[in-house]
């Protein structure tokens, strides 16, 4: 069986970054990105109690062998658009992203922003199969967006993690990885890669 979205999104990350000016252009943009991240969750916090928010206390506090359930129902949540053409939409780039298909799976995610830009999965659909065409530079804008209108979006900030970890930032991926962790403390992918980087001496905590 392929692996869905969500497990795509969880494995180790690797790149294949041929250019050095890529990366340099980067640099800057992916920090502050990430600096983003950390200061939006405090303002975050602060809104009213919804679906997501009883369900993200849950999994904060929950055993491990309750956290997958409730993390796909937090998945769940968030995919949930109200909207027969965007959920079709995130059909036909899903299958699309599945079947290796990235030009086509981007062409439905970019429909789909384009009908709901503010519809936050949206853009972090987008921009895994932005990551899966090598296209890094608009990965990370999709997940800017992503986390403008959902600060608390893991994956998103792990994904956001994973590539200022490629590009050398190793403090502010630790940063971000403290903060996966802070929301969803089963969050395997955050655990190991923050464990890999205090094994380096980055990212202790004093």
């Amino acid at each position: 069986m392929a692996p869905t979205r969500l497990e795509k999104w969880r494995q180790p990350v690797t790149f294949n970054i041929v250019m050095a000016n890529q990366i340099v252009n980067l640099k800057h943009t992916v920090a502050a990105i990430g600096l983003m991240v950390l200061l939006a969750g405090a303002c975050f916090a602060q809104s009213t109690e919804s679906e997501v928010d009883l369900l993200l206390d849950k999994l904060r506090s929950a055993p491990a062998d309750e956290a997958a359930r409730i993390d796909r129902d937090i998945q769940t949540a968030w995919l949930r658009s109200g909207s027969a053409t965007i959920d079709l939409l995130i059909k036909r780039g899903s299958d699309a992203l599945r079947a290796g298909d990235t030009k086509l799976a981007i062409e439905h995610f970019t429909a789909l922003t384009d009908h709901a830009p503010e519809f936050a999965e949206g853009y972090h659909l987008r921009a895994q199969a932005y990551f899966h065409a090598d296209l890094y530079g608009p990965a990370i804008d999709d997940l800017e967006s992503t986390l403008t209108f959902n600060p608390l979006q893991y994956y998103a900030i792990f994904g956001l993690g994973a590539i200022l970890q490629e590009f050398g930032n190793l403090r502010s991926a630790a940063q971000l990885y403290r903060r996966v962790l802070e929301i969803n403390p089963h969050h395997e992918n955050a655990q190991k890669a923050l464990d890999g980087l205090r094994r380096d001496g980055i990212g202790r905590t004093v």
